[in-house]
């Protein structure tokens, strides 16, 4: 029985990571095709034809366009043959493998066409995130320490009222969200501005699952550590698009990443660090759900666990009321 949780956890890390990872292939990659007449339609719908499925490649009239949609992250590359040379314009920002992807598309266009490829990152990282992933690396510092908090405070939950519950987790995630982004700001230079808009959002991302962890102690106990670690690790990280984009990932972690936490988080963050500018309510807003759900199922389960800490009690009284009536 013992073994049970590393078991699951063995499984489950197994499934999760590989079942995500292991294949990554293009799953409706926005594309652009930038040119002008018949001759750029045919080649789009000609490359839409040959992988169905794979590929969402729309034409786009000029480079100017497409940088555009690329930095409202409409598109995720764009090619424009030339007649001497074809640039593939690429955004490393928002996922490097993802530009790796298109370039795996394109070279081998660009070869049949006779012509050299010249590659244009439009939204670079800056030179201490060359990989662009220091972001989601910070999600996971950020989860790890949410849930062990949860953990921490469960332990002596059963001693304090909820309000107090409450305020320890806000209190402990200002400070795990502070030092993430101190972290990843000063320390290691991947923030390099909207230090307390990060911290702001960390926040709300590290109390939202604090608060779960909290809540679900009362009725999971020795189950709450392994169920947050699928939650907030298995299912969170393989959805956030912070390796491979939804564009990249097999349906299922593709559908999660539209609705979950981590990629919310991540989806903000991006836009914070290297697309200023781009509105990121929607992502505020599943952020925010997250946390009234979590707010709610930590009451429900405070009445369910006073609700049964009574009944015990009363079954108790009657055993002991019956033991003196036998005796």
């Amino acid at each position: 029985m013992h073994l049970l949780i590393p078991f699951f956890l063995a499984a489950g890390m197994g499934l999760a990571y590989l079942g995500a990872f292991h294949e990554p292939e293009p799953n409706h990659l926005s594309l652009g095709i930038i040119g002008t007449g018949t001759s750029a339609e045919v080649f789009a719908q000609q490359l839409n034809d040959a992988e169905p499925g794979r590929l969402d490649t729309r034409v786009v009239a000029d480079a100017e366009t497409a940088r555009q949609l690329m930095v409202d992250r409409e598109i995720s590359a764009a090619y424009e043959p030339g007649d001497a040379e074809a640039t593939l314009y690429v955004a490393s920002a928002a996922s490097a493998t993802t530009a790796e992807v298109a370039k795996k598309i394109f070279q081998p266009v660009a070869f049949d066409q006779h012509l050299p490829l010249d590659i244009v990152d439009v939204v670079p990282t800056n030179e201490h995130d060359p990989t662009s992933q220091g972001l989601f690396f910070l999600l996971v510092g950020l989860s790890v320490g949410a849930y062990s908090s949860a953990v921490a405070i469960s332990a002596v939950a059963g001693q304090v009222s909820v309000p107090w519950r409450a305020a320890a987790v806000v209190g402990s995630s200002a400070v795990i969200a502070g030092m993430g982004v101190i972290i990843a700001g000063p320390i290691y230079g991947i923030l390099e501005n909207g230090l307390w808009s990060m911290w702001l959002l960390s926040w709300l991302y590290v109390t939202t699952i604090a608060l779960l962890g909290v809540a679900l102690h009362p009725v999971l106990r020795k189950w709450t550590t392994p169920t947050l670690t699928m939650l907030f690790v298995m299912l969170n990280f393989t959805s956030s698009g912070g390796i491979f984009t939804s564009e990249t990932l097999p349906p299922f972690f593709a559908a999660l990443g539209t609705f979950w936490n981590g990629a919310a988080w991540l989806h903000a963050a991006q836009s914070m660090v290297y697309f200023p500018g781009q509105p990121f309510g929607i992502d505020g807003l599943k952020l925010a759900l997250w946390l009234v759900a979590a707010g709610v199922l930590l009451a429900l389960t405070h009445r369910w666990s006073v609700r049964r800490i009574r009944l015990s009690d009363e079954r108790a009284r009657v055993r002991e009321e019956e033991g003196i009536v036998a005796a």
